[in-house]
């Protein structure tokens, strides 16, 4: 197994799982942005409180959503090593003109998405301490919905998206996710040699449209809670 070690730790093995776990994120942001749309029902929060319920009891989506987060902190653990590595590289500017233009390049697109991910990072972990862990910690009020009772996570969704301070926050998180994902979903599928020159226009198009569409529904979400409260 040292080769597969040594390809791991190699940085076209990083490069690869960077844009492996990479993608499936991108995948789970739809997923999860159809589920948060139903926070915009003018239902007083049920379907979203049994979409929260189903996520959370379902055991297929239990062992996915243990995937994501090992996918989250690969991920962006992977995106630190190499930002490291193109910091150590940009030491080597000067040897020749054509390795510091390549060096160059690199090190701006690693230092930009280095600094991105650590803030989209920070998003996650304050994001699951406000609705997640809250959930898990059973600190949430209780809705009946057709005779049974389920943990109102619509309650501190709405409770904190009254909170403009928050709402900026989210919205300035998404902007940023946007950036990230601007870069990351074309080079995911770069490293991973799936170019052509028929479809990889067609990548190109469906990454930006992706990393506009996807963070700006996002956004909305929060900005129709505060404005709607």
């Amino acid at each position: 197994m040292s080769w597969f070690t040594n390809f791991l730790t190699s940085s076209i093995g990083q490069k690869v799982v960077m844009s492996l776990t990479g993608l499936f994120l991108i995948l789970f942001l739809v997923i999860h942005l159809l589920g948060n749309l139903q926070l915009m029902l003018d239902d007083g929060g049920e379907a979203f409180n049994l979409y929260a319920k189903k996520m959370t009891t379902d055991p297929i989506i239990k062992t996915v959503s243990y995937i994501l987060y090992i996918s989250i902190l690969i991920h962006a653990i992977q995106g630190w090593m190499l930002w490291v590595k193109n910091r150590k590289a940009r030491g080597a500017v000067g040897y020749s003109v054509k390795v510091t233009k390549a060096v160059k390049t690199s090190a701006f697109a690693s230092t930009r998405m280095g600094a991105l991910g650590t803030i989209i990072f920070v998003f996650i972990l304050i994001h699951l301490y406000q609705f997640w862990l809250q959930m898990k910690l059973d600190k949430l009020p209780y809705m009946t919905i057709e005779g049974k009772e389920y943990k109102d996570l619509y309650w501190i969704v709405s409770l904190t998206y009254e909170n403009v301070w928050f709402v900026i926050f989210y919205v300035v998180s998404m902007l940023v996710i946007a950036f990230h994902l601007w870069h990351g979903f074309q080079s995911a599928f770069q490293t991973l040699g799936l170019n052509h020159k028929k479809y990889t226009p067609v990548i190109q198009f469906l990454g930006k449209a992706y990393s506009i569409i996807i963070p700006a529904l996002f956004a909305l979400i929060p900005l129709y809670m505060y404005l709607m409260k």
